[in-house]
């Protein structure tokens, strides 16, 4: 699985002009565009999960890379995207081959966030459909996690 991790003072995703997930509002969170490849199963997203809450990379009060998104009350906004999987090595037009079909890219998202939701509050986007993300990127921060790299 692979994950942009945005740590955000603010985020929130809509689809059809309503807002379907937001981070706690007031407190800072991760944006997290989560997509699933072939060949991903439970452990990368359950391992994955952990990365995610596990990254201290919030502010302690000398101002320094040190907390974790539990520590800072914060929350996550997980967004699926499966164009984390586009392979643009070839022509123009990104190739797609290796995303992990939808109703299975689906069930590991769901236990990314199942997971995710024993240790903070998780909103999520709507699968598939066409989602309008808009946070405010804080620092910037941005990371790029990929189970197969990452652990």
């Amino acid at each position: 699985m692979r994950a942009v991790v945005q740590r955000a003072s603010s985020g929130s995703v809509r689809v059809d002009g309503q807002v379907v997930g937001e981070l706690v509002p007031g407190k800072p969170g991760f944006v997290v565009l989560l997509g699933a490849g072939r060949g991903d199963g439970d452990d990368d997203a359950l391992q994955l999960a952990d990365k995610v809450i596990g990254l201290r990379v919030f502010p302690d009060g000398d101002g320094k890379m040190n907390l974790g998104v539990e520590e800072v009350g914060g929350s996550l906004l997980v967004v699926s995207q499966f164009t984390l999987f586009g392979d643009c090595r070839k022509g123009r037009r990104p190739s797609f081959m290796d995303a992990l079909e939808p109703v299975a890219a689906a069930a590991l998202v769901e236990v990314f966030v199942a997971r995710a939701r024993l240790r903070v509050p998780v909103a999520t986007g709507i699968f598939q459909a066409d989602m309008k993300v808009e946070l405010v990127n804080d620092g910037p921060v941005t990371l790029l996690l990929d189970s197969r790299k990452t652990f």
